[in-house]
C-alpha cells in the first residue's frame, strides 16, 4: 500500500497552514518554496484541497491561502481522500459465486486503517511542531545566556 506524494505534501501543506494565525493566508510560492516544489505542482494539490472544502483562497496581492474548516475537525483521512479519493485498495479478480474470502479481510483491514486515520487529526501534529520548535527557539536563547 502507497500513497502518492501529492498525499505526503498536502498533508505537510495543511498541517503548516493549521499553524498560521487565524485568517492569515500564505501564497502558492512560500508554500512550494518551504516543501522544495513547483509552485504549479502544488497549485493543483492546492486545488484539490480546496474543492474538498479543507482550504480556501483569497485573490490579490495580499491573497493566498488558508483552512476553511474548524481546525479541530481536520482528520488524516480528509486530506488521503480528497488527494487520492476514495476507492477501495484491494479488488478481487478472481470469480466467486459467494464472494472472496481474501477480498473480505483486506476490506475491514482497510476499514480498520480508516477509522483509525478518520480519528487522527492534524492539528495534534500541528500543535506538537510549534511545540517543538517553541522549546528549540527557546534553547537558542538559553545558550545565548
Amino acid at each position: 500500500m502507497k500513497y502518492s506524494k501529492a498525499t505526503n505534501y498536502a498533508l505537510h501543506t495543511m498541517v503548516y497552514l493549521l499553524t498560521l494565525p487565524r485568517n492569515s493566508t500564505i501564497g502558492v510560492q512560500s508554500l512550494a518554496e518551504m516543501q522544495n516544489l513547483s509552485p504549479t505542482y502544488l497549485s493543483k494539490i492546492l486545488t484539490k484541497l480546496a474543492k474538498g472544502g479543507l482550504i480556501e483562497s483569497t485573490p490579490g496581492v495580499k491573497g493566498g491561502y488558508k483552512v476553511s474548516k474548524p481546525k479541530d475537525e481536520i482528520s488524516f483521512l480528509d486530506v488521503i481522500k480528497t488527494v487520492e479519493g476514495d476507492s477501495n485498495l484491494f479488488h478481487c479478480s478472481m470469480d466467486h459465486n459467494e464472494g472472496c474470502m481474501i477480498e473480505r479481510v483486506m476490506t475491514e483491514a482497510e476499514q480498520n486503517m480508516k477509522d483509525d486515520l478518520d480519528n487522527k487529526f492534524l492539528i495534534d501534529i500541528a500543535h506538537d511542531m510549534e511545540e517543538k520548535n517553541s522549546n528549540t527557539i527557546k534553547g537558542k536563547a538559553n545558550e545565548g545566556n
